[in-house]
């Protein structure tokens, strides 16, 4: 009797281990075979989801019940509707039969419509369509950065020193030539994901609209190699500290490159960098005020509005577009389908627009820069030493419409911009001091790519009174630091499945 028990409490613990697993799934063409990235997952009628760019979702332990519905749709596909059981029963695969009608197949009139007439009805409407409603809102975000820094050239040499000994400047020597050294062969890279509640509201105060928004992080990761970084300013500040560890703490230094001067002091005391020149101390963001701040952030510069690199939208003269044909939208509505070039020099992208036949909204735009284009390019190279280009610009934006306004929102988003950089220049850092002056004199050449990808997704969305987002207490809070990427960690929480990158990353110690 005790052995059946047993054997029966290990029967239950394995079927309870079964069912707690997290479910995996693939979005593919039903013609083609190849995966579909960014489509769209409505788990259960209240939560989005979306395919990763290699075509694959993950589902929360909480709905990886045979019962959770799924519904499944993709521009220019047939929704389709299914439940976890026949997931499991497709080989975790769901075939979107695709969807793309041309205009005369659906449309009594044989003539297409005119692209450019489309897109002046799309500026004409874009106030209407992406206006901020002044209801309040609670929505979930799942948000991931990816910080790419790949050096190429790294060369840093101190060459004058009257504040070292030849032991001291032997040493810092050696020591920026194995930071260099390691930079180049092991090239930081950290991916940091975060799960948060953003409640935010629009209201008038004497005339004027004010914008208010809180955050309430549920749970946020970091994955790199420990003590590394991908910011800029913690890397010249790495190398900094390298350079003045030997220098006198109570001393200030001007930098001087070349023929410019700065007029900024650098001191190794403690308390000098903790004021501001009026001798206020600095407030020093946490972790939550950051966060919030590159999540209003990202969304400006996608507000189709607001943001000038839209102007394959906002200006459509500076753009040739061809009409591609009509598809459907996971409403069961038509969208025409627009592809865009450069017309004039100021133009840069080549993309697709999906746009909504009934009011004219732009429902998804895929972009990318042109070939050779770049967004700034500063070359001083030959006579300052300088060379500055944002040479990587492109994303997948979808939009969805409100329910209390039929206004739009930005449902989902993955963005990646890089820029190229050089520079090769001698450096002094002088003693500020009326009497004879410490130096540091090294020469200085670097360079690099810099790039970051970023992904969001508004899981849900739901109405908030003004009362209730005022008496949200926001909390700062702490990454979670990682070694590798784990999927428990999100199993209490449906998340963007990783791409391979970001599953294959090990951290070194």
């Amino acid at each position: 009797m005790k052995q059946i028990l047993i054997n029966s409490f290990f029967i239950v613990f394995l079927i309870q281990l079964g069912v707690a697993q997290n479910i995996k799934g693939k979005i593919i063409d039903a013609a083609t075979g190849e995966s579909i990235p960014y489509a769209n997952i409505k788990v259960n009628e209240s939560e989005n989801l979306v395919s990763n760019g290699e075509g694959y979702f993950t589902l929360s332990e909480n709905n990886s019940q045979d019962e959770t519905l799924l519904t499944v749709s993709y521009l220019g596909y047939v929704n389709q509707q299914l439940t976890v059981a026949e997931l499991k029963k497709y080989d975790y695969s769901i075939k979107l039969t695709p969807g793309v009608f041309q205009l005369n197949d659906v449309a009594v009139s044989n003539i297409k419509p005119n692209p450019y007439e489309i897109m002046a009805n799309v500026k004409a409407n874009l106030s209407r369509n992406y206006t901020t409603g002044e209801k309040g809102s609670k929505e979930m975000f799942f948000y991931r950065t990816s910080n790419y820094f790949n050096p190429s050239i790294i060369d840093v040499e101190i060459n004058k020193s009257t504040g070292f000994s030849k032991q001291a400047l032997s040493k810092v020597n050696n020591d920026l030539q194995g930071f260099s050294k390691k930079l180049i062969s092991h090239p930081p890279l950290s991916f940091t994901d975060i799960l948060c509640n953003y409640y935010s509201v629009k209201t008038k105060k004497a005339d004027k609209f004010v914008f208010t928004s809180k955050l309430a992080v549920l749970k946020a990761t970091v994955l790199k190699n420990e003590g590394e970084s991908t910011s800029l300013d913690d890397l010249e500040k790495t190398a900094m500290d390298m350079m003045l560890q030997h220098l006198d703490s109570t001393k200030y230094y001007r930098v001087k490159s070349g023929f410019f001067g700065s007029r900024d002091t650098i001191s190794l005391r403690k308390d000098f960098n903790r004021k501001k020149k009026t001798g206020v101390n600095i407030e020093i963001k946490n972790q939550l005020t950051a966060t919030k701040s590159n999540l209003n952030s990202f969304m400006y510069q996608n507000n189709l509005l607001k943001n000038k690199r839209f102007d394959f939208i906002q200006k459509p003269e500076l753009y040739d577009y061809t009409f591609e044909g009509t598809t459907y939208t996971n409403q069961n509505e038509f969208a025409y389908v627009l592809t865009f070039k450069p017309r004039r020099s100021k133009a840069m992208y080549v993309g697709k627009l999906y746009i909504s036949e009934t009011d004219y909204a732009v429902l998804r735009t895929d972009y990318v820069l042109d070939e050779g284009e770049k967004l700034h390019n500063f070359n001083m190279k030959f006579l300052l030493g300088i060379k500055v280009s944002e040479n990587v610009s492109k994303g997948t934006i979808i939009y969805k419409k409100r329910a209390e306004d039929d206004n739009y929102y930005m449902q989902y988003a993955a963005t990646e911009t890089g820029n190229y950089f050089y520079l090769n220049r001698p450096l002094k850092l002088i003693e500020l001091t009326s009497g004879e002056k410490d130096v540091l004199a090294l020469d200085f050449k670097i360079e690099a790519n810099n790039r970051n990808k970023t992904e969001f997704l508004n899981m849900s969305r739901t109405e908030a009174s003004v009362a209730a987002i005022e008496k949200i207490k926001e909390q700062d809070f702490k990454f979670i630091t990682i070694k590798s990427y784990d999927p428990k960690i999100w199993k209490d929480y449906n998340a963007i499945e990783p791409l391979q990158e970001m599953k294959q990353f090990k951290a070194i110690n």
